[in-house]
């Protein structure tokens, strides 16, 4: 398994520790900042924690928002053939984000006063939240630069796949018998047959091929229709899979089962699907 390859099967533990540390040590940067900047004026902050509370509580909300982000994104991904009504959604989204973030922050600060019993004002809930908001404007717009170039840098690394016909000019699913992979600016083919499973993913769904996964833009559904003549089948709301590559099938007492791959991976077959699947296989 190459760095590639590893990093695909375990990407949800790299980005949330990739997250948790970048906004960790902005936190502690800054709030360490306040503390030496009010004893280089001769200020000391005697109660150091406050500092930490205020930067920690902000980032634990942004932490969070950042997947929220993610999936926002993907929802509504940025259409510059109509940029006026994209940049009021955008802007009516960062006005909530910058919401749940002051919300969020101020309501974990005003418990760990409580708890201290220590009283804990907020002051003037506008003048506040315009203070604050102008930050958040900027917090937004890095975190969805940082967004967006993350998903560009991935899918050169790892590839992008999409269907092309066989010898035709105009698109034609029954033609379909390859996969046209662009990858750090190079081309290759890969056959259809050669996909062992399919996940959805937002706008992409996921190829999984000998371990290594490819993106391509389409709806799960829709893909699954073009190539169910190649031996697919949807057996998940989110997945599908050749039928080429199933070692076994056990059901479960919940009314699903599990599909067992030839290579030991297992995949959950819906009650759903399951008598679609039967009629593929037998």
């Amino acid at each position: 398994m190459n760095k590639i390859q590893h990093y695909q099967k375990y990407h949800f533990w790299y980005e949330t520790t990739f997250i948790i540390f970048i906004f960790a040590l902005n936190a502690t940067v800054i709030a360490t900042s306040k503390i030496m900047e009010a004893s280089r004026h001769g200020s000391e902050i005697v109660e150091t924690w406050k500092p930490f509370l205020e930067e920690i509580s902000s980032a634990i909300l942004l932490i969070i928002l950042v997947p929220l982000l993610n999936k926002f994104i993907k929802m509504s991904p940025l259409n510059w053939q109509s940029i006026t009504k994209t940049f009021f959604i955008y802007l009516a989204a960062s006005v909530v984000f910058s919401f749940i973030h002051i919300s969020g922050m101020f309501g974990i600060r005003a418990f760990v006063y409580w708890i201290q019993s220590i009283p804990y004002s907020i002051g003037n809930i506008g003048f506040e939240f315009l203070y604050e908001y102008r930050k958040d404007f900027m917090s937004f717009i890095l975190i969805i630069a940082g967004i967006k170039s993350y998903h560009f840098i991935l899918s050169q690394l790892q590839g992008e796949a999409c269907l092309i016909a066989d010898g035709e000019d105009n698109f034609k699913p029954q033609s379909c018998e390859r996969l046209l992979v662009k990858k750090l600016g190079k081309e290759f083919i890969i056959k259809i047959e050669d996909v062992e499973w399919l996940e959805s993913s937002g706008n992409y769904v996921n190829l999984h091929i000998k371990g290594r996964i490819y993106p391509t833009r389409a709806t799960l559904g829709r893909l699954l229709d073009e190539i169910s003549d190649k031996g697919f089948c949807r057996i998940h709301r989110s997945l599908g899979v050749n039928l080429d590559v199933i070692d076994s099938i056990t059901p479960l007492a919940s009314g699903d089962s599990e599909i067992k791959l030839h290579d030991g991976k297992v995949l959950n077959l819906s009650r759903r699907y399951k008598d679609q699947l039967k009629n593929k296989l037998y």
